[in-house]
Parts: structure tokens; sequence; C-alpha cells
């Protein structure tokens, strides 16, 4: 923002120092007990500062401690700020990576901590918890104070098919296995991190019957975890369709039916 916006919200000298500040060190979004460092300079009475550029409507408290720009309205840096180790994942990892052009009405957060879901500046939140052990294939990516942390590829497909109600549909997801370029290596790694068995059988089910390039170890890997237990290809469909014996899957979708799917054009 420029000097005259700031002016005309009639800040005092604190307050339009303190907002130069930010603008110097192109920051967005900050915690309280961090700012003062980053922007390298100390003030006697922060809070006081705070609290009136929130009631001037310069500054929005996103929660108790956490602030953001009244027009920063990056979904992504601001989901992953509200948690620790927050990280883009599931139905938003899928669109972030292009493999739907569905857009959801809320952005998911895998985190280890336990936090409700909420609103922000108008857009939804919706934090998923997991264990320790199935955190990884993380990156991070965006610039400065706008970097966030994402699911990779592999992880984002694993994950969805880990907890199906968090991808979009499956049908979505079945779409975007097919078109995502997959690492054999990585897929077995995400696999044993989740640790699912039903979920890897319907992936190496699927890799196969589409014949997916690059993914024959991963398909080997998936028969070798394949148990005696019949389960649903679609997890919350109805009990029908083909027995497969080598996956000891039940194809609740039918093998045409799952080729149309991941051929459909948006």
């Amino acid at each position: 923002m420029a000097d005259s916006v700031y002016i005309s919200a009639n800040l005092t000298s604190k307050q339009l120092h303190f907002m130069r500040l930010l603008d110097n060190s192109e920051i967005d979004i900050f915690h309280f007990s961090e700012i003062e460092q980053k922007i390298g300079h100390k003030y006697d009475n922060l809070n006081e500062i705070l609290e009136n550029l929130v009631d001037k409507q310069i500054l929005v408290r996103i929660e108790r401690g956490k602030f953001c720009r009244l027009n920063f309205s990056d979904e992504n840096v601001i989901g992953c700020f509200l948690v620790p180790d927050g990280a883009i994942s599931y139905w938003s990892a899928l669109n972030k990576h292009g493999l739907t052009e569905q857009f959801p009405n809320v952005t998911f957060i895998q985190t280890i901590h336990n936090k409700k879901d909420k609103v922000v500046l108008g857009s939804a939140y919706k934090f998923v918890r997991l264990q320790q052990k199935k955190i990884a294939g993380i990156n991070k990516t965006g610039y400065g104070n706008r970097q966030f942390r994402i699911t990779d590829i592999e992880k984002t497909i694993v994950d969805c098919f880990d907890l199906p109600q968090h991808s979009g549909g499956y049908a979505e997801l079945l779409r975007a296995f097919n078109q995502a370029k997959l690492n054999s290596d990585s897929m077995i790694a995400y696999c044993q991190t989740i640790d699912n068995i039903a979920a890897t059988k319907r992936m190496g089910f699927l890799a196969e019957f589409l014949d997916k390039k690059g993914l024959r170890s991963f398909v080997k890997y998936a028969r070798q975890r394949v148990n005696k237990r019949y389960n649903l290809f679609d997890p919350p469909g109805i009990e029908k369709g083909e027995f497969i014996n080598d996956w000891r899957l039940r194809l609740n979708i039918s093998r045409n039916d799952i080729s149309d799917i991941c051929n459909k054009l948006y």
C-alpha cells in the first residue's frame, strides 16, 4: 500500500511506521511473537498498535496472535499458517497439481494437530489430523512470506485413496490417477507410510488395469500386499459387481465404467 492509503486511514506515526516496515519486508501475514524480529524493530506497545490497525481495517486478526493484511486472500498460505505443520492436501492438492478442474469449496489442510475447521476472510478450511508416521512427501512452494507446504503428486494420490472422502468424489480421484505421472518408488514408499492395504490394492489394480507407464514395480509391490479379505473397489458403494480374485476386490464399478470415468474429458 502507498503512504497515502495509510494516511487517509488516519494512522498514527507509530502505526504508519509499522506498516512501512511490513511493506519494506514484503510481509502479508505474521505471528505476533515473531514480527518484531522479522521487521528489525521493537515496539513498547506492539499489541496496542496491532489492535488499532485491526480496528481501522488495515489488518485482520485471523486468530489469536496471527494477523494478515485486509486484502490478503491466498487460501493456501493462510490455511498452512493456521497450524505449525500445515500442508495443502487431498482435493485442494489435486487441484493445485492440475489433476482436477473441480475447485473445492473448502481448503484441505493436513496436520498432526487437532484443529477445528474454521472460516477466515470468507474462506473455509478443513483440517485433517494424521498420525506423525503418515506425514511424508511435503514440498514448499511460493516465495518469501507467501510460501506454503503441499503434498507432492504421489502423496496426494495415495492420501486421497487412503481417505477418499476428502478427494472431491471417487470419479474425480480415478481421473486424477489416470492423468498423473507417477513414480513407482514414491508410490511404494507412501503406501508403506499410510499402511492401508485396501487402498494399496485399489491403486495396484487400477495401475494394472490402466496399464500405467512406469508403475510395474508398484503393481508388483501392491500384489504382495494383497490379503484374503475382499474389499469394494469404490469404498462407500453398494455390494455388487465382479469379484477380482487376484486383487481380492469387488468391482462395484464395472470395468467399462472405470474406463469411461478415467477417459472422460471435462
